[in-house]
């Protein structure tokens, strides 16, 4: 209802060579699915990938090799990423037969100075395209040429950090606050943030998120327009990290329901929960709430998520989690209430799978996970999620917030939304270079097929990321 479009998933298979474990990206070869039977089957040519923390939005995988240059000065490094993902979608637009096939490239360099013990600057630049993709279907946070990512003063002492300048804002699982690095051109926020404390710590913040403007300098707009503290606590209680927080967005011109032009003050207070039973077992819950004014109408909403996992002690490690999502909708029997929930500045990747399609708005989620790790470096993910509308009278929204299916007058008829089936995978090679490959579908329910959105569309792609630093000694970060 209030988000900017986010990038839609695909697949191709990528030939690489290999020279000092720099990834050269040789030719990408599309890769097929297909559906066979009435349930369908979703074949995936090559599965490979790295131990990565799947229970949350996907970490960052693999080491960043140190390299030493003995010429540089001890108080200056610089570091550089180098990721190219092919990517290929069937049914772009749930069109059938619209399929679309391209590679994301992207370049990110570094500079850091530490002048003293207690001070940092950095700057970051980034490079990205998105090839072979048609302009039509090119979203901003895919492509960026040349622009500054990140450029901040740190100051850092004992249990106290501050930084000034734009930055990167994650906290938690990345489900309302993060920087979204699935996608081609992550987010980042112009903003001050302290941080205060050790094994408890809160962070306060005030931000305004940086827009993407691929062929001009990114800005962000409305002044510093976002504020908040989050608490990390985990000596409270035995083997569990308590997680409370307080957000408020203020924005200046919003349109209400009764086409009003006004201000937008939402507070934002929940807490997340993280704990490590007996037996194996892992319980993460998380619930918010939001409260305020949207120009002339009321804000009430909320959205709550809970996790169960259970991790077998043998070999392999096979691990299966249970998870229920939900965020509130819209009922439109209140013309002056808005209870679509916001979900802020998510790090929205795989959340309702791999297909990327759905955001935390409006929304009901059953989620089954199984994970397997055969060696410390290769892990096997596989999905399947059933989606229904929290409410049939509002609208079915995107990963980045945006009106995907527009409710009809007097409401959907169904709740479905679909179902999907997602197999993914990370594989570590010689510590620093880190594959990623993952292929979903989607098998849309009566609420798209009746709305004109009933195409099958299966998700593939498989990505390279490389990362280096250099210093005088030749250590990592």
């Amino acid at each position: 209802m209030r988000r900017m479009p986010q990038d839609k998933l695909s697949l191709s298979i990528l030939a690489v060579s290999l020279r000092g474990h720099l990834p050269i990206v040789a030719s990408s070869v599309p890769i097929y699915t297909r559906r066979i039977g009435r349930v369908g089957l979703v074949t995936l040519a090559l599965v490979c990938a790295a131990s990565a923390q799947y229970r949350e939005y996907s970490q960052i995988a693999g080491k960043t090799q140190a390299v030493g240059i003995r010429s540089l000065p001890a108080k200056l490094s610089f570091d550089l990423e180098i990721r190219e993902r092919g990517e290929g979608q069937t049914a772009t637009t749930f069109t059938s037969g619209n399929d679309n096939g391209y590679d994301l490239t992207r370049i990110r360099g570094g500079v850091d100075l530490a002048p003293a013990r207690w001070l940092n600057v950095y700057v970051q630049f980034h490079d990205t395209h998105a090839l072979n993709l048609p302009l039509a279907f090119t979203a901003a946070n895919m492509r960026d040429t040349f622009d500054f990512r990140q450029a901040y003063v740190r100051l850092h002492r004992a249990n106290v950090e501050i930084i000034g300048g734009r930055q990167e804002l994650r906290f938690g699982g990345e489900r309302l606050i993060g920087i979204s690095d699935w996608t081609n051109v992550s987010r980042t926020f112009d903003a001050v943030s302290a941080k205060v404390g050790g094994k408890n710590s809160v962070t306060f913040f005030t931000a305004s998120v940086v827009v993407i403007h691929p062929t001009a300098l990114d800005m962000h707009t409305g002044g510093l327009n976002f504020h908040g503290a989050y608490g990390s606590i985990t000596t409270w209680v035995r083997h569990t990290t308590i997680e409370p927080y307080l957000f408020v967005k203020r924005l200046p011109r919003v349109l209400s329901q009764q086409s009003i032009y006004g201000t937008e003050n939402e507070v934002v207070p929940g807490v997340r929960v993280l704990s490590n039973l007996p037996g194996h077992v892992d319980v993460a819950v998380e619930g918010v709430l939001e409260r305020g004014s949207f120009s002339n109408d009321s804000i009430h909403a909320w959205a709550g998520n809970a996790r169960v996992g259970y991790t077998a002690p043998v070999r392999w490690t096979p691990r299966l989690q249970g998870e229920y999502d939900y965020a509130t909708g819209n009922s439109q029997t209140n013309p002056q209430r808005v209870s679509t929930f916001d979900q802020l500045y998510p790090s929205a990747h795989n959340v309702f799978g791999l297909v990327d399609f759905f955001g935390w708005q409006n929304i009901r989620q059953l989620r089954f996970n199984f994970e397997l790790n055969p060696t410390p470096h290769l892990s096997f993910l596989l999905q399947q999620e059933f989606l229904t509308a929290a409410d049939k009278n509002d609208s079915v929204y995107t990963g980045s917030g945006s009106v995907l299916i527009k409710h009809p007058t007097g409401g959907f008829v169904s709740d479905h939304i679909g179902t999907g089936f997602d197999l993914s995978s990370k594989y570590v090679i010689h510590d620093n270079l880190v594959l990623n490959t993952g292929v979903g579908h989607f098998f849309p329910g009566e609420l798209m097929t009746a709305n004109k959105h009933g195409a099958a569309a299966t998700i593939a792609y498989a990505s390279l990321t490389y990362r280096i630093r250099a210093s005088k000694a030749g250590r990592p970060k």
